[in-house]
């Protein structure tokens, strides 16, 4: 009796945590009932998940297609304009960041793949090495792109990226693609944005204000980047019919009203639509911002 009660009070528990969590973060709290809970408590648990991001992600249809693209063809070669994917993409970067060579998260200058880590008072946390060197991250995370379809099931990432044109497009999507410390990128993860320090937080490299909390997997990127963090991720959402929490869609609505689009955005959407032949229309008609919360009544 004690267990069946244990059980379903920790179920009450759940489900209200995962009322207030991210697709991600909800599916962690099943993760740990699987492992503490027991098996029949996992399955509620993850009853619960699919009927939430099912209606949340209804909520979202409106502001969207709510389709992915059906007709997806990649181009090969630096010179071709069109999607690409991450290989491909990677040719194209230095291109399109010419003359912005300054890291995303924390403003520190680069070069060719070098960091220059006092020109922003960068200190490494613990693995001086990579963050020595500079690396391609992905706004939306690879895993929030690719973990729920068949292909990633099938093999994970590579497989993706081999056999799933969709997967390899939006993996490629210059629009999700920044220049970021090697480090950075690695303890960001595919740990979901959020906001819960104000003022000058406790530093973790330095003078960089990026704080990634491992425990509770999420990540703080600095306020002056954090309506660009915003349009792109409603751009992913939009183009390949990516889920969304309400909180999520809360926080990208609040972000992108307090951090109206800036020249770094503008200039680097022109670059985008020159090498990719579309752009973010979130960026290059705002007015799609307050759309897209209206019809998601945010």
């Amino acid at each position: 009796m004690k267990q069946k009660m244990f059980r379903w009070l920790a179920l009450g528990a759940l489900a209200a945590m995962m009322s207030a969590c991210s697709d991600h973060d909800a599916q962690q709290l099943a993760n740990q009932a699987l492992k503490h809970g027991g098996k029949a408590l996992a399955e509620h648990a993850e009853q619960l998940i699919r009927e939430a991001t099912g209606q949340l992600s209804g909520d979202m249809g409106e502001a969207s297609s709510g389709k992915e693209p059906s007709d997806v063809s990649l181009v090969r070669g630096s010179k071709a304009m069109g999607h690409r994917d991450f290989a491909g993409a990677k040719k194209v970067l230095p291109r399109l960041y010419s003359g912005m060579e300054v890291t995303f998260y924390c403003g520190c200058d680069y070069h060719d793949k070098t960091i220059d880590q006092h020109s922003c008072g960068f200190k490494s946390r613990k693995n001086a090495e990579r963050a020595s060197r500079l690396e391609w991250e992905h706004i939306v995370p690879a895993w929030v792109l690719g973990h729920q379809r068949q292909c990633w099931k099938n093999g994970g990432r590579k497989h993706c990226a081999d056999t799933d044109p969709v997967f390899a497009s939006a993996e490629g999507d210059l629009v999700n693609l920044v220049p970021a410390i090697g480090e950075v990128n690695g303890d960001r993860s595919n740990y979901s944005f959020s906001a819960w320090q104000r003022g000058n937080p406790h530093p973790q490299y330095g003078q960089c204000q990026m704080i990634v909390d491992s425990k509770m997997k999420r990540v703080q990127p600095p306020e002056a980047i954090r309506g660009r963090i915003a349009r792109i991720y409603l751009y992913m959402h939009e183009t390949y019919a990516l889920r969304m929490s309400r909180q999520d869609a809360q926080l990208m609505c609040a972000w992108s009203r307090q951090h109206p689009v800036d020249d770094w955005e503008r200039q680097r959407n022109r670059r985008i639509r020159a090498l990719q032949g579309s752009d973010n229309g979130f960026v290059s008609e705002p007015q799609r911002v307050e759309r897209f919360c209206q019809a998601a009544q945010i």
